[in-house]
């Protein structure tokens, strides 16, 4: 009888420490919009549905070992991954700006990682493309390309798709690093491609934009614009629209690439579109960011910075963050472009706002990625950078003793009483 009431107490101090060391599944469940990769998702839009600051507060900041150039942030289940210019990857506490891990490839990280089924992907100016997991940074895979690959990757059916400065796009499979196939353009190759109904869009500095079978890579259309073609696509409603050096910014049917209408800036336009609610938001090296009606192309409002724009505007809950050379980041009324709030870094911000979870987190060539904001909803608690003991709630200690204290309590009456037989 002794034996089997210890027996019942190891299996409930099993159940305690269980209990303890069990994955929260509801966390795990959050229904947080995170922002996965470079323009939030597969088509680029820039847009979140997440709730997002109306003021400056600054959560945190983490400095990394160089600029943070265009290099921007993706967010998922509680972690921030961003690239640096001292050719790191980092990955860090989305809440707290507390270090995960690192990993360090060959070269300059402009890319932005994309995370896709517990995988971060994300070229370096060292001529690969990375795929590494995304809880420890261990390195799964690395593929070759030609030339450095500022292009930030596109996650879709099990393929990634990604741009080199080796003038090609490429699908390569996200499992097993094998090449799929790749397309040569007349020159490099930086837009980050949009996919969307088993088509890929993208821009090429050989001044077309185009539109590819994404099964295979056969070309569909392309369409040339008066200049280099670095910015990426959004794809809504059947729209494709794009800016292009030619100091214009561009709306095409996505079906046949024919033109719908164009809209001329002061200066090129490296920035990529996002769109939100009929509206197409975008910068341009004219110091401006501009709001255009998506149908007609018509200007709602335009915002002037103090320096060029090549940060990507990012739209969430009626407001527009962006990233000036003049060194700030701006929030912006997404109706009317009234000032909503500036943040001033100690470098210009070509990095691209990602707005999850309440807080935007972005970029500055003053080493810093900044987070402002307020986490507004649950999230998974992301792992720590190495083993440690975790902590046990109070309760759990208390009971894990107890039943400890009670077996060894039996053990010794038992092993007494055998002693005096």
């Amino acid at each position: 009888m002794k034996k089997i009431l210890c027996v019942i107490l190891m299996g409930l101090l099993c159940l305690s420490m269980f209990s303890v060391y069990a994955p929260n599944v509801k966390a795990q469940q959050s229904t947080v919009d995170w922002w996965a990769s470079f323009r939030h998702d597969l088509t680029n839009t820039g847009y979140s549905t997440s709730t997002a600051p109306q003021t400056n507060t600054l959560l945190w900041n983490y400095t990394t070992g160089n600029s943070i150039a265009y290099s921007s942030a993706a967010v998922v289940d509680g972690i921030v991954y961003v690239g640096s210019n001292d050719h790191y990857v980092y990955a860090l506490n989305a809440a707290t700006g507390s270090y995960i891990w690192s990993y360090k490839t060959g070269g300059a990280v402009d890319s932005s990682p994309a995370v896709a089924n517990g995988v971060v992907y994300v070229g370096s100016e060292d001529h690969k493309v990375y795929a590494l997991n995304a809880a420890t940074g261990a390195k799964i895979w690395s593929y070759s390309t030609g030339d450095k690959v500022e292009s930030s990757p596109a996650v879709a059916n099990g393929v990634v798709y990604v741009g080199s400065d080796d003038n090609k796009l490429y699908a390569i499979n996200a499992g097993t690093d094998t090449k799929e196939w790749s397309y040569s353009t007349g020159s490099a190759v930086i837009s980050t491609p949009a996919v969307v109904n088993s088509v890929v869009y993208f821009g090429s500095e050989d001044n077309y934009v185009y539109a590819l079978n994404a099964a295979n890579g056969s070309k569909i259309w392309s369409y040339e614009t008066g200049d280099e073609v670095d910015s990426s696509p959004a794809v809504v409603n059947n729209i494709v629209y794009i800016g292009s050096d030619d100091y214009d910014v561009y709306a095409l049917n996505a079906a046949t690439g024919a033109f719908i209408w164009s809209f001329s800036t002061g200066n090129e336009v490296v920035s990529c579109p996002a769109v939100a609610n009929g509206i197409v938001y975008i910068g341009s090296e004219d110091y401006s960011l501009y709001a255009l009606n998506a149908t007609s192309g018509s200007k709602i409002w335009s915002y002037p910075t103090g320096n060029q724009i090549e940060s990507s505007p990012a739209v969430a809950d009626g407001v527009v963050y962006v990233g000036s050379d003049d060194n700030n980041v701006y929030a912006l009324n997404a109706a009317t472009g009234a000032t909503v709030w500036t943040y001033g870094t100690g470098d210009i911000v070509d990095s691209s706002p990602s707005v999850a979870n309440g807080v935007v987190y972005i970029g500055s060539n003053d080493y810093n990625l900044y987070a402002f904001g307020t986490i507004t909803a649950p999230q998974p608690s992301p792992p720590v950078p190495s083993p440690t003991i975790p902590e046990l709630p109070n309760q759990a200690i208390a009971f894990s003793l107890f039943a400890v204290m009670a077996c060894s309590a039996f053990a010794a009456v038992t092993a007494k009483k055998k002693r005096t037989i």
